[in-house]
């Protein structure tokens, strides 16, 4: 269960799900990002999700009671956390749809489009893993790629 939720001073995390064995990777967070296994810290639920550092990481915490205590005591708190969960929300929306109607290389061009940091800081096989295809899959779309277009590899 998710008890504290987490602010990125510096570094690189993932989240991301076992299912069946298979690993999904579904956000990466960055530096100033906020992070926690959201569903299981707002819920007091077991969390279906796992929270990864991919580099050196440096975090500040506050507990589930403190938020609480915190959001309660300030309106403009409660009122960027309801607009930051509900960017998540929509990021979350925005994934799940471009995993069933884009190919995988229309979600790597995105990636280079929208999200360059990704590229630049995370290992290829959680790339692939967040792309929703294999390792081998994303080399073949990036040399593909890199044939016809040299300036987007």
């Amino acid at each position: 269960m998710a008890t504290q939720l987490y602010f990125i001073d510096q570094g690189a995390l993932r989240l991301w799900h076992n299912a069946d064995g298979k690993d999904i990777t579904v956000q990466f967070f960055f530096e100033q990002q906020i992070v926690a296994s959201f569903e299981s810290f707002m819920l007091g639920q077991p969390s279906q999700f796992f929270i990864e550092s991919l580099a050196p990481t440096k975090l500040f915490s506050l507990n589930k009671s403190d938020f609480d205590r915190l959001i309660k005591q300030s309106p403009q708190l409660s009122r960027y956390m309801t607009e930051f969960i509900s960017r998540r929300f929509m990021a979350y929306t925005n994934y799940f749809l471009t995993r069933i109607q884009d190919s995988p290389e229309e979600r790597y061009l995105d990636l280079i489009k929208h999200e360059p940091q990704i590229l630049a800081r995370v290992p290829n096989m959680y790339i692939a893993s967040y792309l929703g295809i294999t390792p081998v899959s994303l080399s073949r779309i990036r040399k593909r790629i890199a044939k016809e277009s040299p300036k987007l590899t």
